[in-house]
């Protein structure tokens, strides 16, 4: 079973930039999709970016498009979330998600391993 573990997250201010990592701690997710959560207080978790089990497709929702990008690696042992022009309202607590041989899209029903996620904080 995959083990899924963030790093990354921090205090930044407005217009700043962050890269988040997830990385297996257990396993390796060479066959899953890797997607990206975050839930803010008070709010419902939504889906934020997530890129496709072979890396050849990539969705990233309409409130960050043109300033994060989701990656993995060539080894694919670790997908990046790289935040540029970082809001005030990006602040949530970040979470991954892996599905097994999925294309990296928003149902999140169809994540079945998550991280315990981290917390970005974006101040003005």
């Amino acid at each position: 079973q995959v083990q899924l573990v963030e790093s990354g997250g921090g205090l930044v201010q407005t217009g700043g930039s962050l890269r988040l990592s997830c990385a297996a701690a257990v396993g390796t997710f060479t066959i899953y999709a890797v997607a990206w959560f975050r839930q803010a207080p008070g709010k419902e978790r939504e889906f934020v970016a997530g890129i496709s089990w072979d890396g050849g497709s990539t969705q990233l929702a309409d409130s960050v498009s043109g300033r994060f990008t989701i990656s993995r690696d060539g080894a694919k042992k670790t997908v990046f979330l790289q935040m540029n022009s970082l809001r005030a309202e990006d602040t949530a607590v970040y979470s991954c998600a892996a599905d097994q041989f999925g294309a990296g899209r928003a149902l999140e029903q169809r994540y079945e391993i998550w991280g315990q996620g981290t917390q970005v904080t974006v101040s003005s």
